[in-house]
């Protein structure tokens, strides 16, 4: 597969936090923030991305590492996924607390709501950045969060990427304002595994929807980085997703499709 050029989004620079980073935008309607998996946005990403603004809405790409629009190659994503887990930025193992940069993307979305309107935004997490889509809803314009096989923290299976203090705070969030959380990943994930759903579960109650396939379903293809760095079935809708009518990771990224819409275009009342 070759690199994606993103030549049909929008490339932008946006201040936030004191901190400029690079954001992809395309599409129309309310905003949905969708975060790169390791090792960056990756054609795979864009092309869930492209779904997503399809289906009626603005998708905001932030970059957070990586190459934009590379394919993952070992020799690309190794270095990649090494420099970012000792970043300032991540707290990629047990004990470090919620990662600095959700604040940035909490940010992000306050703005993609200004620009874009509707009732609120939604915010699709990937596999490192899984559990940012959690985080993210501290920021009050969230109302429709996607986990999807969050990998954080690395060396904890059934630990959650927050700080105990965020970790009250979002559930009684999910509470307050009758949110639900939509959470993806594969049986036999050994970088999200079953613990990690039950932790999310602990933590939010019936509020969380994690959905889980059987491995026998991922794409037994995926690029070079999945095949032999990240080894296990993994990437429910982007590099281990089978675009075949019918397939489970297919009917994974409808059923996401629909929770978006029924959070972000909701019908109007009789």
């Amino acid at each position: 597969m070759p690199d994606d050029t993103l030549g049909d989004f929008t490339r932008r620079t946006i201040s936030l936090e004191g901190e400029d980073k690079t954001v992809y935008v395309a599409g129309s309607g309310p905003a949905v923030v969708i975060m790169p998996e390791m090792p960056g946005i990756s054609p795979d990403v864009l092309r869930f991305a492209r779904w997503v603004r399809d289906a009626g809405f603005t998708v905001y790409v932030p970059s957070l590492f990586g190459v934009d629009g590379a394919y993952p190659t070992v020799e690309l994503g190794d270095p990649i996924a090494r420099k970012t887990c000792v970043s300032k930025e991540f707290r990629a193992f047990a004990g470090g607390g919620t990662s600095p940069v959700a604040v940035w993307l909490r940010a992000l979305a306050r703005l993609a709501h200004g620009e874009s309107g509707g009732p609120g935004v939604g915010a699709v997490g990937m596999c490192f950045t899984g559990n940012f889509a959690l985080t993210m809803t501290l920021e009050p314009a969230v109302i429709a969060p996607v986990i999807n096989h969050p990998s954080l923290p690395l060396d904890d299976p059934a630990g959650l990427e927050l700080s105990p203090e965020d970790a009250t705070a979002i559930a009684a969030r999910f509470e307050r304002d009758d949110l639900r959380a939509l959470a993806y990943r594969f049986d036999n994930d050994k970088w999200c595994t079953g613990q990690r759903f039950a932790a999310y579960a602990q933590l939010l109650g019936d509020r969380f929807d994690g959905r889980v396939l059987s491995g026998a379903h991922a794409n037994p293809n995926p690029p070079p980085f999945f095949q032999e760095v990240v080894r296990t079935p993994h990437s429910v809708v982007t590099a281990h997703l089978v675009d075949e009518q019918g397939h489970p990771t297919l009917q994974a990224r409808d059923e996401i499709l629909a929770y978006l819409r029924t959070r972000l275009h909701p019908e109007p009342a009789a």
